[in-house]
């Protein structure tokens, strides 16, 4: 057989780890067929024999014997002047195999093959990549950083698949260089143009609930269930956990003695502030704990619109707020109700909107971004905690807060 260009490109992928032999044979045999329907019309009495270990390949093409001057179908038939002149001994009505020559294609015909032949490989191994990663979403992994642009981190894995870590997946703090290994749960994967596209995140709350797998045994194990996790990536998380056997301190497991078995997750996601607390089907007391650390004097419970109205002494509100008012969002979220705080005595407080006629409806939503609407709730802070804790200057702080004072302690 000539050694074409075609047969050499076997040797590129009879040892690819993604396709086994019977595959490639099988691809291999559709791309000739193809080639041969399109130069004889029809491929179904051509026999191919594929050796892609050796990459040799042979065809046959099958015709009847008809007289001479009685050939209607070319492809399917052969006169006997013409069969003779491959054996002497054919007679008419006999079988005839012929070995078509991978030159006889035409030279234009065998680069056409050789290109369908790469595409074909390529689109099994796209798919056969789209369904390894399909199944990994939801999982940690762990890649190389290739290089860095401006939108995204892009990653390769130890086979060279290329993943993407977007920078709103990222945790704020992440600082990456090339050469670096980082972790992530793999987000999503999409079927696009050539190659499917892998997203890794990690500041997905699937990217904490399996970091508590991957560092607690208890977790792992089953012993400890993860009900619920919530996440404001690189500043604060809450960890809703139980047991089902109750010689098990689900909550001091996961933390482990002076904090030594949380430590290593912290640290992965760049110091982020994790509160784990002990799940329960009492609503009032899961609501209690999860405004941890701040201590709830009473609590109550609207189930219908989902809001829970919670009193606590003027010292307790800013822990139950939290920096930024993340405390308080993230217990929302870990509960799903919605919840208002009140002081202790707030019968003697003002709503801030009661203002509303000398301080400025932009002013009023920012102090209530930070848990500050009523009017104590300010007079109560240092004029630097509300610079912190708010968006304001310092100017417009102090302008309110003379307002405040007039209006409000007459």
């Amino acid at each position: 057989m000539e050694n074409v260009a075609l047969i050499e490109s076997f040797s590129e992928f009879k040892d690819d780890k993604l396709i086994d032999r019977v595959t490639l044979m099988a691809i291999l045999e559709d791309v000739f067929r193809s080639a041969l329907k399109k130069k004889y019309g029809d491929d179904d009495n051509f026999d191919i024999i594929v050796n892609p270990d050796k990459g040799d390949l042979e065809i046959w093409r099958n015709r009847v014997v008809v007289a001479d001057g009685e050939v209607e179908e070319s492809n399917q038939e052969i006169s006997l002047s013409e069969a003779q002149k491959i054996e002497p001994d054919f007679e008419v009505g006999e079988d005839v195999s012929e070995e078509v020559k991978l030159i006889d294609l035409g030279r234009r015909a065998i680069l056409a093959l050789r290109q369908n032949l790469i595409s074909k490989i390529h689109e099994h191994d796209n798919t056969i990549i789209y369904k390894q990663f399909k199944d990994l979403i939801g999982e940690i992994y762990t890649a190389e950083v290739h290089h860095i642009r401006h939108r995204a981190v892009i990653l390769l894995d130890d086979d060279g698949n290329e993943i993407v870590l977007p920078k709103d997946r990222q945790i704020p703090s992440d600082f990456f260089r090339k050469g670096d290994n980082v972790r992530g749960v793999i987000d999503s994967v999409e079927l696009k143009g050539a190659k499917p596209t892998i997203i890794m995140s990690r500041s997905s709350p699937a990217f904490l609930e399996k970091l508590f797998e991957q560092e607690i045994p208890e977790v792992f194990d089953g012993l400890i269930t993860i009900k619920n996790v919530v996440r404001i990536p690189g500043e604060k998380a809450k960890v809703a956990v139980d047991s089902y056997d109750d010689r098990i301190d689900p909550v001091g497991a996961c933390v482990g003695m002076k904090g030594s078995r949380i430590h290593g997750i912290v640290r992965e996601l760049g110091n982020e502030n994790i509160d784990v607390i002990n799940y329960t089907n009492n609503l009032q007391l899961y609501v209690t704990r999860a405004l941890s650390p701040a201590r709830v004097t009473s609590i109550k419970l609207n189930e219908e619109t989902k809001r829970a109205e919670v009193i606590l002494k003027p010292e307790e509100v800013s822990k139950a707020i939290g920096r930024g008012g993340h405390n308080i969002r993230l217990a929302g979220q870990l509960t799903g109700y919605e919840i208002d705080v009140f002081r202790e005595g707030a019968e003697e407080d003002v709503e801030l909107r009661e203002f509303s006629d000398e301080i400025e409806a932009w002013i009023i939503d920012e102090f209530s971004k930070a848990g500050l609407d009523t009017a104590k709730s300010i007079l109560e802070q240092e004029v630097n905690d509300l610079v912190k804790r708010t968006d304001l200057e310092e100017e417009t702080i102090n302008e309110v807060i003379r307002i405040l004072k007039e209006e409000f302690e007459e």
